[in-house]
C-alpha cells in the first residue's frame, strides 16, 4: 500500500511561481514581520513530515478501531491522544491564529497547504484541529475581551479544543427554527437548554476542556434566523485564575455510527442548563457563526482536495505495479505476456482525470486563500473590497465542487484498483467512505450552489460574478498575442464566454420565474467550476512556459493542461445546454407523479 508522500514541489510551484506569495507576504507590513520563503518552506517541510510520519500510520487503525462512547465519554483510537499532543505542542492548531492570543499569525495561502497534507493523511484526526482553529476565528472576532483573553491562547496551543453547534434534531440547515433556549442570568451569563445533534468533536478525549459555540435563542428574540444569538458553552467551567473549575452541564447522549470518518466523534450532545456567555450581539448569532462557518466550508473543500491527493497517489502506485493484461505502445500490442496496466486507455484516462483536477484544485485553494489574505491586509480599500467580493463568491464554489470532485476521484482510484479497490487492506475504499460526507456537512453541495447562484450571483445581478469574470478576461487579453499559450487561452476564452452568456440567461429567467434559481444552481456551480480551473491551468501554463529549466516538472504540467482543456473542460457545454432547457422538466412534475 503506497504511503502518503507530501507534494511540497507542487505547493511551492502554486505558492512562489504562480501566485507570488512571497512577494505578496512582503508588501503587507504585518506579515512581513511574521513569514518568508524560508519560514513558509520550513512550516511546509515540518507538515510534510507530520502528515506521513504522524497522521498517515493511525489513519486505518483509527478508522478499524473507531471512537467508543460509555456513559458519555467518548474515548478516540489508540495514538490519537499522542498525535494531538504532538500536534498541538507544534503549534499547528494556531497555525494562522492572532499572535496577539498565542497563535502564530500566517498567512491563509500557507494554511490551506497544511490543511491539504493533513486531510490526505487523516481526515478524522484534522477534523478536531480544524473545528479548533474554526472556532477560535469566531471568537477572535465578534466575543469582548474578557472571552478572548480567557479561551483563545488554551485553544491555540491544543490544551482546549473548539466545537459548532448548530444541528438540531428537527432543525438541519433550516436554522431559523432551533428551538435551543437562551435564559439570561443576573451575571451577565446564560443558561443554554437544548439538544444539537452531528456535533463533530462534541466529546472526546484529546484536550482537558471543550469549549462549545452554540447557536440558541432568547425568550423575546423575533421569530426565524433574526432571532438566533451565539453563545460560547465551556464543557468544564474556567476559575477567575485560568484554571479549570467545576464540570457545566453539557453532556454527550451519544455518538453516531457512521460510513466514515469513524475516528472522529460526531456527538448528540445534550445542555441542561448550561452556563454560557454571549458572543457578538443579541440575534446576531447567525453573523457570528458565519465567520467559523465559512472558515469551515472552506476546510472541507480541502479535505475534497486531499483525498483526490491520496488516491492520486494510491492508483498511481498500483497502476505502475500492477501487471494485467498487453498494452498498446505506438500502435502495436506489447510483446510481453503481461504490462502494467498504466499502459491502459481507460486506467490512463481515470490517473489523468484525478491528476487534472486535483493538480486545478490546489492552484484554486490557494487563489481563494489569496484573496482571503487580501481582504485581511491589503490597505488599499478598493482592492480589499474586490478581495471580499471573490470570497463570497467563491467560497460556496471550493466547498461544493471540492467536495464532488474528491468523491469522484476517489471512486476512480478505488476503479483504477479493480476489485483490489473494494478491500480494506489497500486504503482505497477508506477514501472512499471518508470522503462521502464532505458533500454534506457545512450545507450540503445544493444549498452551497443555491447560495452561488441565488444570494452571489443572481441577487447582486452579477456584481460579484464580474468581479472574477474580468479579471478572467483581463489575463485572455494579456496573453491573446503570446503564441506559446494560445492553445491554452482559446479554451478558457471560449468557457468563460459560455460562462458569462449562461449567466446573464439565468438573471434574466429568474427575474419572471424564481424557480430557475433553483433549477440551474448545482449544474451552474459545476459549469463555473470547470472554468475556473481553466483559469488556473492557464496560469500554470503560463508560469510553466516561463519555467523552461524544469525539465519534467514543466512539461508534466503543459501536457496536464491540455488534456484538462480537450477532455475535461468540454463538459461545461452540456451542463450549460441542460441549464438551459429551464425550470420546467423540474417542475412539470406534480408529487402524484414521482
Amino acid at each position: 500500500m503506497a504511503e502518503y508522500q507530501a507534494p511540497i514541489t507542487d505547493m511551492q510551484f502554486v505558492l512562489y511561481d504562480v501566485f507570488k506569495a512571497d512577494q505578496l507576504w512582503s508588501q503587507w507590513e504585518s506579515l512581513a514581520e511574521l513569514v518568508e520563503r524560508e519560514t513558509a518552506d520550513a512550516i511546509l517541510e515540518e507538515a510534510g513530515k507530520l502528515a506521513t510520519n504522524l497522521l498517515a500510520p493511525i489513519n486505518r487503525s483509527g478508522d478499524e478501531e473507531g471512537v467508543k462512547w460509555d456513559d458519555g465519554k467518548v474515548t478516540t483510537p489508540s495514538g490519537f491522544i499522542e498525535a494531538h499532543r504532538t500536534y498541538a505542542e507544534g503549534g499547528w492548531v494556531g497555525l494562522s491564529g492572532n499572535p496577539e492570543y498565542g497563535g502564530m499569525g500566517m498567512p491563509k495561502m500557507l494554511a490551506v497547504q497544511v490543511e491539504e497534507m493533513g486531510y490526505s493523511a487523516n481526515n478524522s484526526f484534522m477534523l478536531y484541529q480544524t473545528l479548533s482553529s474554526g472556532a477560535c476565528l469566531a471568537i477572535d472576532k465578534h466575543a469582548t475581551e474578557e472571552l478572548k483573553t480567557t479561551y483563545l491562547e488554551k485553544i491555540y496551543s491544543g490544551e482546549w479544543s473548539g466545537s459548532m453547534c448548530l444541528t438540531e434534531p428537527h432543525a438541519g440547515t433550516d436554522l431559523g427554527i432551533i428551538r435551543t433556549k437562551a435564559e439570561p442570568q443576573a451575571d451577565g451569563s446564560f443558561l443554554i437548554t437544548g439538544t444539537k445533534i452531528f456535533i463533530t468533536g462534541g466529546e472526546h478525549d484529546l484536550t482537558g476542556n471543550i469549549i462549545h459555540l452554540v447557536l440558541a435563542k432568547l425568550p423575546d428574540a423575533p421569530a426565524g434566523s433574526k432571532g438566533i444569538s451565539l453563545f460560547l458553552v465551556p464543557k468544564i467551567m474556567v476559575n477567575e485564575d485560568g484554571s479549570l473549575g467545576e464540570r457545566n452541564a453539557v453532556h454527550c447522549g451519544s455518538i453516531e455510527h457512521k460510513m466514515g470518518i469513524k475516528a472522529s466523534s460526531t456527538c448528540v450532545m445534550n445542555f441542561d442548563g448550561a452556563k454560557g456567555y454571549l458572543v457578538g450581539e443579541e440575534n446576531r448569532g447567525l453573523v457570528c457563526m458565519f465567520t467559523m462557518m465559512n472558515y469551515e466550508r472552506l476546510s472541507i473543500g480541502i479535505q475534497g482536495l486531499g483525498c483526490s491527493e491520496m488516491s492520486y497517489q494510491k492508483a498511481l502506485s498500483y497502476a505502475k505495479e500492477r501487471i494485467q493484461g498487453k498494452a498498446v505502445i505506438d500502435g502495436k500490442r506489447s510483446d510481453q505476456a503481461a504490462d502494467p496496466i498504466i499502459g491502459h486507455a481507460d486506467v490512463r484516462r481515470m490517473l489523468l482525470n484525478i491528476k487534472a483536477m486535483t493538480e486545478a484544485g490546489r492552484a484554486f485553494s490557494t487563489y481563494v486563500a489569496m484573496q482571503l489574505d487580501i481582504a485581511k491586509y491589503s490597505t488599499d480599500a478598493a482592492t480589499k473590497a474586490a478581495a471580499e467580493k471573490l470570497v463570497a463568491l467563491l467560497t460556496p464554489i471550493t466547498k461544493a465542487f471540492f467536495t464532488d470532485i474528491g468523491l469522484d476521484n476517489c471512486v476512480l482510484g478505488q476503479q483504477v484498483y479493480g476489485g483490489h479497490g473494494y478491500i480494506r487492506e489497500w486504503g482505497q475504499e477508506q477514501l472512499v467512505r471518508d470522503v462521502r460526507i464532505a458533500q454534506i456537512y457545512e450545507g450540503t453541495n445544493g444549498i452551497q450552489a443555491l447560495d452561488l447562484m441565488g444570494r452571489k450571483v443572481v441577487h447582486n445581478k452579477g456584481e460579484f460574478f464580474n468581479c472574477f469574470a474580468e479579471e478572467v478576461k483581463a489575463f485572455i487579453n494579456s496573453e491573446k498575442n503570446n503564441t506559446a499559450l494560445i492553445k491554452y487561452i482559446e479554451p478558457l476564452d471560449r468557457a468563460l464566454n459560455n460562462l458569462v452568456e449562461l449567466t446573464n440567461w439565468i438573471i434574466e429567467q429568474a427575474a419572471n420565474d424564481v424557480n430557475e434559481v433553483g433549477a440551474a444552481s448545482v449544474e451552474y456551480l459545476h459549469v463555473f467550476g470547470y472554468t475556473a480551473y481553466s483559469y488556473m491551468w492557464a496560469l500554470m501554463v503560463k508560469t510553466a512556459l516561463e519555467k523552461k529549466t524544469e525539465g519534467e516538472f514543466s512539461q508534466s504540467k503543459l501536457l496536464t493542461a491540455n488534456y484538462f482543456n480537450q477532455r475535461l473542460l468540454p463538459r461545461v457545454y452540456g451542463l450549460a445546454e441542460a441549464i438551459r432547457s429551464g425550470c420546467g422538466p423540474m417542475y412539470e412534475f406534480g408529487e402524484e407523479h414521482f
